[in-house]
């Protein structure tokens, strides 16, 4: 079952552009690979401009297959194919729908405000990069109605702790 996540960064205005993704949106994955990665504003916008993402992996890689289980073993070029996706899987290259997949409608989405942000996308967690920090909302956590943004490395710190 996937653990879904969003991915957004705060734009001057106010407003939030931000991409859907599907896997392991939890902190300890998705979180600390934001936070250890996609670590300057150039960066995470290179990130949300190829829209939505299946998996996140600690770069954006280059086009490669979507799945290994979507290669025809009877294609041509299959053994090409899987060699390029089993690189994608040891370099820990991001999977999209679009660039990877060739969906379309993927692109990221911009939102008025980070409350927007949150309320519309509505996913388990919800990334959000600010002046060079991330923070992550959980679950859709409010305080009245504005959404609770915690900083990804304290929540790291605090899951760490709570762990041991």
């Amino acid at each position: 079952m996937a653990t879904r996540s969003t991915i957004g960064v705060l734009n001057t205005d106010g407003s939030v552009t931000a991409v859907y993704c599907h896997w392991d949106g939890y902190p300890e994955h998705n979180g600390k690979i934001l936070n250890e990665n996609y670590t300057t504003e150039e960066k995470v916008r290179e990130l949300i401009g190829f829209g939505s993402i299946s998996s996140l992996g600690i770069i954006i890689g280059e086009k490669h297959p979507f799945s290994k289980f979507e290669l025809k073993n009877d294609a041509p070029d299959f053994n090409e194919l899987m060699a390029m996706y089993e690189q994608s899987e040891r370099e820990g290259w991001t999977t999209f729908y679009g660039r990877d997949r060739g969906e379309t409608d993927v692109a990221a989405n911009t939102f008025p405000n980070v409350a927007d942000f949150v309320n519309e996308f509505g996913e388990e967690y919800n990334y959000l990069f600010i002046n060079g920090t991330w923070f992550v909302n959980d679950h859709g956590a409010t305080f009245g109605d504005t959404p609770v943004m915690d900083m990804v490395e304290q929540v790291l710190e605090d899951r760490e702790k709570e762990a041991a």
